[in-house]
């Protein structure tokens, strides 16, 4: 009797069967495991046995599910479903990667006992650096990501397909760097070989991955995140030129690199310089600074500042005869 064939083998094929189909019938269990529907109910038999409560409804709509129990029972995932579940942790908690904290001890705990090819993509992909969140963000595909980690761990090129909307998708050859979650945004950081030039992709619209024989070295110093938010703060369509009543090294810790370059003017005052192509978002992270400020340029951004401000002084009146409606298009 082959390992495949055991009772044991069988009645743990069979926990795996009821966890992803709950309330599948005897009939189809033994179609799936090629035994008779005897033998199922002796696999279910194995189980309770061991502690895990098989729950059985009889009747035309009754069939076979896991219930619940004092102790949890084995899970098992895919490799699929396990970097899924490991890339929605890293969107809602960034402190996934700690083990000391309670959601990286728990997810250490699920790594730890997957199986090999899916535990070590599953980890790489938890290694990634992430700032932020956003509940509207896209979630790449949970296997091109893998590749895309692993790639960056080998060192190993890549030939990858990318969306660019309307223009359809172009194909590139790039040096993968690392795989960068900024505000539920996941970025790849890379050398583009078809353009000569550091480029920052979202992994979103990576639409195939093919590693190449080439192999690469990233910088030694390189600092993915604060590369991604610098590279993020600039190209958009508006310069902006912020003076900031602080000094730059201040600046430096409120402010992500994302929103700009800061330079010092003097040691009491910062001039940030950036680019972008939302004036009204730009200017609710600029609220977030607890010193003064002032715009230089552009007058977009000047002009959604004294919107925000009529807004926020209106709330704050009881009696405010502004038109809400004025403040929106």
């Amino acid at each position: 009797m082959t390992h495949d064939e055991s009772p044991t083998a069988r009645a743990l094929l069979l926990l795996e069967l009821l966890q992803n189909s709950p309330g599948i019938t005897a009939e189809r269990l033994s179609g799936r495991l090629g035994v008779s529907e005897r033998a199922v109910r002796r696999y279910v038999g194995i189980l309770r046995e061991a502690g895990i409560p098989v729950e059985s409804t009889r009747g035309p709509y009754g069939g076979y599910r896991v219930g619940r129990g004092l102790r949890l029972p084995p899970l098992t995932f895919t490799a699929a479903e396990a970097l899924g579940l490991v890339m929605a942790v890293l969107d809602g908690h960034h402190d996934a990667a700690d083990p000391a904290g309670p959601v990286g001890a728990a997810l250490g705990k699920i790594l730890r006992v997957l199986p090999e090819p899916v535990a070590r993509p599953a980890a790489a992909v938890r290694a990634v650096s992430t700032r932020g969140g956003d509940p509207y963000a896209t979630t790449p595909d949970a296997a091109t990501t893998a590749d895309l980690v692993q790639s960056c761990a080998e060192g190993r090129r890549l030939r990858v397909g990318y969306r660019l909307g309307a223009k359809g998708v172009r194909e590139m050859e790039v040096d993968p760097w690392a795989v960068v979650v900024h505000h539920g945004r996941w970025y790849l950081l890379c050398w583009s070989h078809t353009r000569d030039a550091r480029r920052v992709l979202r992994v979103d619209r990576i639409t195939g991955v093919a590693p190449l024989d080439a192999t690469f070295t990233p910088p030694e110093d390189l600092d993915p995140l604060a590369t991604v938010e610098e590279h993020l703060s600039e190209g958009w369509t508006h310069e902006v030129e912020v003076l900031i009543d602080a000094p730059a090294e201040r600046v430096a810790r409120w402010l992500p690199r994302s929103l700009g370059r800061p330079e010092p003017v003097d040691e009491h005052t910062t001039r940030l310089r950036a680019t972008t192509d939302e004036p009204d978002w730009y200017v609710r992270q600029l609220a977030e600074l607890r010193v003064p400020f002032r715009i230089v340029r552009p007058e977009e951004l000047r002009a959604a500042a004294r919107d925000l401000g009529r807004r926020l002084l209106a709330a704050a009146e009881e009696d405010s005869d502004l038109d809400p409606s004025d403040f929106f298009d």
